[in-house]
């Protein structure tokens, strides 16, 4: 028998905290986006969860993490947990064992322990940096939604690979200012070390929005969201969580939106999700520096 991957062993422990009432899925229903082939637009249609609710306290629920939920230790720093209220069975949060700030720079033991889950995982990771990026809980952690092996990572992949060979759209259309806010890098596959090759890919990623550098500088300068998968790693940067009712983080910008009882479904049926991306991001803004290489 073979070793199982998470993904396995995520389901098998959904199966059990799903029988323990530790596991409490989303009830939603995908709406049709007319023209908007590259997103899926799902209706929240059980109650909103507490940790999403932007009123009342919200204790952390990740130190202590419930055992009920655990998939795996990783390493001696991490943990690999179900997500308690999931869209998608299966869907893990890497978390540290220790309060670490989800604000802060992720750091090589955090890279170290992604590479290892990847080793053995198929799926789409994603980081919402902060409050303005979408994440709902201070304490960090990174999510994995598995994939089959072959299968697209997300709706809108293509845009990304489009991207990652050089393609831009036209000035003034929603997803040019979307591209104008991003940066992505291909990702080395069988690289020796894949931590540190994590690590170089998500400081060059930094460098190019102007977010500072991890060894420099002692939190990033601007909120941001990350999408890695086994071919590439991308870096959106944010400047605000929502607007028009809609609150978006990472799984956004892969094409998955949400739509709450505060989400306007009727703006977004006339302008369409590339438009509502394009409000939520901040452009890159040329520095001092960056005007005087360039005379």
């Amino acid at each position: 028998m073979g070793i199982e991957s998470y993904e396995q062993l995520a389901l098998r422990r959904s199966d059990s905290a799903l029988a323990q009432g530790a596991l409490i899925p989303l009830d939603t229903r995908q709406i049709p986006l007319l023209g908007s082939e590259q997103f899926e637009l799902r209706e929240l249609t059980s109650d909103l969860p507490k940790h999403l609710r932007k009123t009342g306290p919200k204790p952390n629920p990740f130190r202590p993490w419930d055992q009920r939920l655990e998939v795996s230790a990783i390493g001696s720093h991490h943990a690999l947990i179900l997500n308690k209220y999931p869209v998608q069975l299966g869907h893990m949060l890497l978390i540290t064992k220790d309060w670490a700030s989800q604000g802060d720079w992720l750091d090589s033991r955090d890279w170290t322990a992604v590479s290892a889950v990847d080793a053995n995982t198929t799926g789409l990771w994603f980081f919402n940096s902060g409050p303005l990026a979408g994440a709902s809980q201070p304490h960090r952690h990174l999510q994995l939604l598995p994939r089959q092996s072959g299968a697209a990572r997300c709706p809108r992949e293509p845009w990304f690979l489009n991207l990652l060979n050089g393609h831009r759209s036209e000035e003034g259309r929603p997803d040019a200012a979307i591209a104008a806010s991003t940066a992505i890098r291909t990702r080395q596959v069988g690289h020796r070390c894949p931590g540190k090759h994590l690590a170089e890919l998500y400081a060059e990623l930094s460098d190019e929005l102007h977010l500072g550098q991890p060894d420099h500088h002692q939190t990033p300068k601007s909120p941001y969201n990350l999408l890695i998968t086994d071919q590439w790693m991308a870096m959106v940067k944010r400047r605000t969580d929502g607007i028009h009712g809609f609150s978006v983080n990472a799984l956004g910008f892969a094409g998955y939106l949400l739509a709450t009882d505060q989400a306007d479904r009727h703006w977004l049926s006339i302008h369409g999700p590339d438009q509502l991306l394009a409000e939520v991001v901040e452009p890159i803004r040329e520095t001092t520096d960056d005007l005087n290489t360039k005379t």
